[in-house]
């Protein structure tokens, strides 16, 4: 039952009573049973029992579990301009019911996010909020692929990268100058990975399913390409770049070479890209309509591979809310993309253990120059709390999003998040 969260005053302090903690950096609390007090926002203590001092809020949750606040590196919301589709406020409540303290947030807004004031917009709306945003900034004005963009205002205003959300760079010198640039304030680049004339007119991955209903492909082909010439002017520029959502074995092959060669690259996943295969498309379902495509069975378990041996940096949600009118329409014509926030966890741990979600869920901050936060005493509460082992229906009824383009209605997930503590707020389902 989806009840109202309840957030807290600043300051309230806080008694999290028998929560095993997930955090295989701190081995001697790793998998224990503790008591965690917090006082003035800081763990105050951690020990077997704890008594609540006068004053304190006691939480206790069946099977509750604790861990560092989760992190999710591709998330969209449509403020300003498609508020429709998602506020920022409704989008960081979503993300904290969701299990997440922090989300690097998309510039897919209207207008595009592409100058200083745009990102102190996006701060100064999300400060009071559990759930930290840290905005990207488009790499270049208005995400056309001309210009670049005010990288260096932008960075100095909080921009944690910059990104022409979903547009490949088909510029390979804009890409060159934008590597070497970024350099003097250690910047972080996006590129998307696509040849948009290899991919044409496409709008699912080419295989036998494609043939089969009668849709255009985009061939594996056109995402790798890209790949190689991001590499080798990689190789030529230094910097660092970021390869988001690739979705092919190829593509993790490639990625995983350039590390070994040591080149300074990442690269995320969407979760749905590791959870299904374009064979779901066979009844034209709008809502599994995403870039870039599901893939086949081959491609997600070179994913999977990629996420546990590191080649693979980071697991994302890709939430991308559309309003109902993009995606109720055939499925040549409707919108990419699928909201993914709330079902995250739970698609995730039918493929990882617990352990190995956590640790996907909540590491890599330092990518983009974030702090990472540390469970001891002493320290500033960043807490997921999370219930692992439940198996639950995903229903409509589940998504606090505003729009409801998900993939997960109807999935069996396992794992429940029950919220988090972070910047003096409890946020609870």
């Amino acid at each position: 039952m989806i009840v109202n969260p309840e957030i807290n005053p600043v300051d309230m302090n806080l008694l999290l009573k028998s929560a095993k903690i997930v955090n295989a950096h701190t081995t001697d609390l790793h998998l224990k049973k503790r008591d965690i007090l917090i006082q003035n926002g800081q763990i105050a203590k951690i020990a077997t029992k704890i008594e609540a001092p006068k004053g304190t809020k006691t939480v206790e949750l069946k099977n509750l579990h604790v861990s560092l606040g989760w992190f999710d590196s591709s998330v969209c919301f449509g403020e300003p301009g498609y508020e429709e589709r998602e506020t920022i406020k409704n989008g960081l409540r979503t993300a904290a019911l969701s299990g997440f303290t922090d989300i690097v947030l998309n510039p897919n807004t209207h207008p595009i996010v592409d100058s200083s004031s745009d990102i102190v917009f996006l701060k100064n709306a999300s400060r009071e909020d559990a759930t930290n945003l840290y905005p990207l900034g488009a790499m270049t004005m208005g995400a056309e692929g001309i210009d670049l963009a005010e990288l260096y205002d932008m960075r100095n205003a909080g921009a944690v990268g910059f990104y022409d959300y979903k547009s490949p760079i088909m510029n390979s010198n804009l890409l060159k100058i934008a590597l070497q640039y970024v350099q003097n304030f250690d910047g972080l680049i996006y590129s998307q990975p696509l040849d948009v004339k290899i991919a044409g007119k496409g709008v699912v991955h080419e295989g036998e399913t494609s043939t089969k209903l009668g849709l255009k492909g985009i061939p594996a082909m056109a995402e790798e390409i890209q790949i190689v010439r991001d590499l080798f002017i990689l190789e030529y520029t230094g910097g660092k770049l970021h390869i988001p959502t690739i979705s092919t074995a190829n593509a993790v092959k490639l990625i995983a070479d350039a590390k070994k060669k040591g080149l300074d690259v990442s690269c995320s996943v969407a979760i749905h890209n590791i959870c299904f295969t374009d064979e779901v498309l066979e009844e034209f379902d709008t809502a599994f309509k995403v870039y870039p495509p599901l893939r086949d069975k081959k491609d997600t378990k070179a994913l999977i591979k990629g996420l546990n041996n590191g080649t693979i940096d980071y697991v994302t949600s890709d939430h991308t809310p559309l309003n109902i009118e993009l995606k109720a329409v055939e499925f040549d014509n409707a919108d990419y993309g699928a909201i993914g926030l709330e079902s995250l966890f739970g698609l995730l741990h039918k493929h990882f253990d617990t352990e190995k979600c956590i640790d996907l869920l909540t590491h890599g901050k330092k990518r983009y120059g974030l702090v990472e936060p540390i469970l001891a005493e002493g320290e500033k509460a960043c807490l997921t709390l999370f219930d692992p082992d439940l198996e639950y229906v995903f229903e409509k009824g589940h998504v606090h999003s505003t729009s409801k383009n998900s993939m997960a209605i109807d999935e069996t997930l396992r794992g429940k998040v029950y919220g988090i503590y972070n910047n003096h707020q409890l946020i609870l389902n």
